[in-house]
């Protein structure tokens, strides 16, 4: 099954997978279709054995702008059961970037809001261009960022969180990085440069121990500090047993 749809472009250049939304007369404004797309795209990735990192980016002048006016009359005119089934297929969409063994790079340039702003937190990392704008507007319609609050209260304190999903503020790159929503910002020149030679990284590193780093670190947020510590354990007998461990603990000694 292919990766690519009309709403969402889907490429591999050598060890990253790069996800693109394609909706630039829309601002990439998110619905049904690019949902999908995005799922199935992360989920390629993920599939690929020559994949290290996918890079989910935004055609045209913005990253996302949030849900586009179609769906937003969608919502309006939706029962309680259909607005159950439309909310989960975004939060299935979380879920998977989460669960997929690949990390999620979300590249940000232009505006990054409400299920845009979503999405970009959903991702592993986040990296933004000097001009990119971040928010929560969701409340001034009398709606709420609910699903993305789970992952958003991991990525900031709760008294940021709190302030950004009431108030629906914008924040700029330098901002949100402060407050711990975006990893690295780069300057809007040299963004696309940049953001390849911070996703070479990943290209130095092993795909089987960033896999089993990212399952750990998500796993723990609900363990105490025993619970956590054991598994780290498990996953650190694990790692030991991988080819990728055995071959570089065999060209570590050979130095």
């Amino acid at each position: 099954m292919s990766a690519e749809t009309h709403s969402v472009l889907y490429t591999v250049d050598g060890h990253i997978a790069r996800i693109t939304l394609n909706r630039p007369d829309k601002r990439n404004a998110l619905n049904d279709e690019l949902i999908a797309g995005l799922k199935v795209s992360v989920c390629e990735a993920d599939r690929d054995d020559r994949v290290r990192v996918a890079v989910i980016s935004g055609a045209g002048k913005d990253f996302c702008s949030g849900a586009d006016l179609s769906a937003l009359q969608k919502i309006a005119e939706a029962s309680v059961t259909e607005n159950q089934d439309d909310a989960r297929r975004l939060m299935e969409l979380f879920v998977t970037i989460r669960e997929v063994k690949v990390p999620v790079v979300a590249a940000v340039q232009g505006r990054a809001l409400a299920g845009g702003c979503g999405l970009a937190t959903a991702c592993d990392l986040v990296l933004a261009s000097s001009s990119a704008q971040f928010g929560y507007p969701e409340v001034k319609i009398g709606f709420v960022p609910a699903m993305v609050l789970a992952i958003l209260r991991r990525s900031v304190s709760e008294k940021i969180a709190f302030e950004l999903i009431t108030l629906g503020n914008r924040l700029s790159a330098h901002e949100a990085k402060r407050v711990g929503l975006v990893n690295q910002v780069f300057s809007d020149e040299t963004f696309v440069a940049d953001v390849d030679k911070y996703l070479d990284g990943f290209g130095q590193t092993s795909r089987s121990a960033v896999a089993l780093a990212k399952k750990l670190l998500y796993q723990i947020d609900g363990l105490d500090l025993n619970g956590a510590l054991e598994a780290g354990v498990d996953v650190n007998v694990i790692a030991r047993m991988t080819e990728d461990c055995k071959e570089g603990i065999a060209q570590f000694l050979k130095k």
